[in-house]
Parts: structure tokens; C-alpha cells; sequence
């Protein structure tokens, strides 16, 4: 996603998906049609501030190269998605691409409606999008008090199609709801799947979130089900997961029962991903949005916020603890030479991929302010530890990596302008958004006996 405005701001990702302008938020709807992956975005297309939501698209054939499409859904005057197209996913009915979404009308207070747009399977790049006048489920389910109700996701189990919508209730409980929807124009509101009040999620998750928005349920192949949430307590605030079992109860319904959790991404900036079961490649991908961590008068002068980020491929271990990592694909953008690392330090490029191997205490810098902070990376295979810390007053970020056996531990960093992606192993992941000023020197340095570590710019891939 090369763009002139991108090499005037440093800031700027240039190969992960973002508008040319203006705001971005929750992926949507990633979709696999007709060779190609589909990708939609919650956009603002006027201002870099969250209000008047569209649907961005974009689409690639690869991961790797990214083209822009026109806007896909857009709000209808007077219609129940008047003052904003929020999150939600898209689905094949029956060989016609079709958008699952919340409406939300001047009167929403925080309760949408859940909306459906038909694509004209007559375009292939899935241009043209036509909204139904009417909710397939206008709000909530009534007895529960419901207070938070947005954000559809469907997905198959025996045979049929099902849905879940986050959900928030007075009382404070956060919980995901379950609808039936085989029948995309007749939904049955099918039960509470899981709530805040489950001594799994619990403990995994803590307490704080009052809703659970973007849930998203994917299959890892190996029997077990994954259940992503955002947690939110008046304001986005980090992202969590459950694995467990989806059984079929005796009346028809389902049920979820997990067995084990945590955190999803241990950085600072990422929320609200969105998963595509890609089962033409036999594997689940997911993509999440990091929002700004600098002030709305600098995203005033640039003219932009918000970025999403790399795909990765998820699953699970078997203990039941979360797999993820860059998808394979994100190689194509490496340049065709590695850079030479060499004993001292070594300029970074503004896009670069590294990888790194550590097989004793490591630890590694990637950025010094003028006062010498520095921006460090400390590997530890014998305690399973990455610690990311920015010396900026902020908490360090910890991910743990469970003991292997392999007295190894690898760390792959993807940045792209001011988007850092760090991976421990295929354990975990941390998601930053770090600012260089003028006077930072971005230079690699590592300090630790027997480490192999090996650089990449990060450049536009040629196509075919």
C-alpha cells in the first residue's frame, strides 16, 4: 500500500491495510471469493475521528498486495443503519456474498440492529452492495436487559448456521449471545452462549469488561473451538480468547465449554480483530485494528488514524493454549537480500522484518531516543520470557512462551512506520504503535552470546 503521502510520513505504514485518509477501526468481514481475499473496515471517510461509519474494502490475491475498492456499505437516510454501518461480517447465502452488520439509528443508544447488504454476484471484486429496508433482528432478545447489542458473526456447526452478537446487560454481566440462523431472513434467538458469570472466562479474562463486543468463533481443526471477545468497560480495552468444546445440546441448541484462556495480544494498541475461516487453505487468519496512541492534534495534521495489522494464522496448541503467527505470505515483501548484521549496531529501515533466535539471555534494541532511552526486546529462553519495554514510563510488556524442551526461543518483529507486531514463538503476540522523532537513530543492536538474527527491508512485492 505504497503512497506518496506515506513517504512524506514516517509514521505512516505503507503494507498493512489502511484508507489513503482519514479513520479506520474494525476490520470486518474478511471473505475469500473468487480467488481472491476480501477485507472491509469500519471508515469514516471525512474526518480522522470515529463517527459517521461506512464500510471500507479492500482486496488481494496474496496477503501481500492490497487494492483499494470503493466504499462498501454506506448509511441509508432514514433507514435503520442511518447514523452508522458497524461491525459485522460477511457470508456466502447460497453463492451471493452477503454482508451481516449492525445498523444503528439516531436513537440507538447503544442497541443496534442487526442488517443485511446482498453484493451482485455479477462483479467479482464485490463492488456493488444493495442494503435491506428491514432488520432481520431489530434489538435484543426481550427478559434479558439488555444494553450492548452489536456486532454479528456467523459461523457453521452441524450442518447449520449460527450466529453471535455482543452483548452487555445492566447488572454489568458482559455475554455472548446466540442466534439460528440457517435461514439468513429468519433469525431464533437461541440462548446466552457465555457470559461474565463463567468461572473460565473468569479467571482467564479478570473482571471490568460490562460487554463483550466482535465475538468471533473459529475451529482449529483439532476439535477444539476458539472464542475471541473485546472487552469493553465504557471504552475499548484489551482482547481475549477461550478454547474449549461447542457441543450440540439434546433441544438443539449449542453449547460452548472452555477450558482454557487468556490475553490475545499483550501490547498496548490492538482491538476488536475479525477472523476468516480460510478453508480453502485449511487454516483460520485474523487481523485486528490499532487505534492512535498519540494526540487527536497530531492525527489532525497527518490526516489519518488507525491502521490494521498483519494477517496471522491462529489455532491452538494441544493443551489447548493459543498458536499464532505472521502468515506465511507476508514474506513476499521481504527485499530479495537480507540485511547484514554484523557485530554493533545496524540502521533499521521505517519497514522491516526480523527475525531472531536466541539461544541464551538476549536482549535487543531497536530504537534510542537522544536522552538514550532506548527501545528494548529481552529474550530469555530458560525462564520462556520476551519482555518488550520502551523505557517511556509505560508498563513493560511480558509474553510467556510455555517450556518446549528446545533451549531455543525465536522472535519475529514486523514493523511498518509506526505499527510494531512482536512474535514469541507461535505462543503469543504484542501489538505497539511507537513513534520515532527526529532525533531517534533506529538502529538494531544485539547484545548475547550465540544469537542468530537476520533483517529484511520491507518493500513493495512485484506482482505475478
Amino acid at each position: 500500500m505504497n503512497r506518496t503521502d506515506q513517504q512524506l510520513d514516517p509514521h505512516a505504514p505503507r503494507f498493512r491495510v489502511r484508507p489513503p485518509a482519514n479513520w479506520i477501526n474494525d476490520p470486518n468481514g474478511p471473505f475469500r471469493w473468487r480467488g481472491r481475499y476480501h477485507l472491509f473496515y469500519q471508515h469514516n471517510p471525512f474526518a480522522p475521528v470515529h463517527a459517521d461509519m461506512h464500510w471500507g474494502h479492500v482486496s488481494s490475491p496474496d496477503l501481500a498486495h492490497w487494492d483499494h475498492h470503493p466504499l462498501a456499505l454506506t448509511p441509508t437516510p432514514g433507514g435503520p443503519d442511518e447514523a452508522g454501518c458497524w461491525s459485522g461480517c460477511v457470508v456466502d447465502d447460497a453463492g451471493r456474498p452477503t454482508a451481516v452488520y449492525t445498523g444503528i439509528d439516531h436513537r440507538h443508544r447503544g442497541l443496534g440492529s442487526i442488517c443485511l447488504a446482498q453484493a451482485d454476484t455479477g462483479d467479482d471484486e464485490l463492488t456493488i452492495w444493495r442494503p435491506l429496508a428491514t432488520p432481520v433482528v431489530p434489538g435484543p432478545p426481550g427478559g434479558l436487559d439488555v444494553v450492548m447489542f452489536r456486532d454479528p458473526f456467523v459461523f457453521r456447526y452441524g450442518g447449520r448456521r449460527w450466529a453471535l452478537v455482543g452483548a452487555g446487560h445492566s447488572d454489568g454481566t458482559p455475554s455472548v449471545l446466540l442466534y439460528d440462523c440457517e435461514d439468513l431472513m429468519s433469525w431464533r434467538f437461541a440462548g446466552v452462549l457465555l457470559d461474565g458469570r463463567d468461572p473460565v472466562a473468569a479467571g482467564a479474562w479478570g473482571e471490568g469488561a460490562t460487554g463483550w463486543e466482535c465475538p468471533q468463533l473459529y475451529t482449529a481443526g483439532s476439535g477444539d473451538w476458539v472464542l475471541v471477545v473485546s472487552l469493553w468497560d465504557g471504552a475499548p480495552q484489551s482482547t481475549a480468547y477461550l478454547t474449549g468444546r461447542l457441543l450440540a445440546a439434546t433441544e438443539g441448541d449449542l453449547t460452548f465449554v472452555p477450558g482454557t484462556g487468556g490475553r490475545l495480544d499483550h501490547g498496548h494498541d490492538f482491538y476488536a480483530p475479525a477472523v476468516l475461516q480460510d478453508t480453502e487453505a485449511g487454516r483460520a487468519l485474523m487481523w485486528g485494528w490499532s487505534w492512535e496512541s498519540r494526540p487527536q492534534e497530531e492525527v489532525d495534521r497527518a490526516g489519518w488514524s488507525g491502521v490494521l495489522t498483519a494477517p496471522r494464522v491462529v489455532g491452538t496448541h494441544p493443551d489447548g493454549s493459543l498458536s499464532i503467527s505472521p502468515a506465511p505470505e507476508l514474506e513476499l515483501l521481504r527485499a530479495q537480500d537480507p540485511f547484514a548484521v554484523a557485530p554493533g549496531s545496524v540502521p533499521l529501515p521505517l519497514s522491516y522484518d526480523l527475525e531472531i533466535t536466541a539461544v541464551a539471555f538476549t536482549s535487543v534494541t531497536l530504537l534510542r531516543s537522544a536522552s538514550g532511552r532506548e527501545l528494548t526486546v529481552d529474550i530469555d529462553p530458560a525462564a520462556g520470557t520476551v519482555t518488550m519495554d520502551r523505557a517511556d514510563g509505560s508498563p513493560p510488556r511480558l509474553l510467556r512462551v510455555p517450556p518446549s524442551g528446545s533451549a531455543e526461543l525465536a522472535v519475529r518483529v514486523l514493523a511498518d512506520g509506526s505499527l510494531l507486531e512482536l512474535f514469541a514463538a507461535d505462543r503469543a503476540a504484542a501489538t505497539e504503535r511507537v513513534y520515532r522523532l527526529s532525533d531517534d537513530i533506529a538502529e538494531l543492536t544485539v547484545r548475547g552470546e550465540g544469537a542468530r538474527v537476520t533483517g529484511w527491508e520491507v518493500v513493495p512485492p512485484k506482482r505475478g
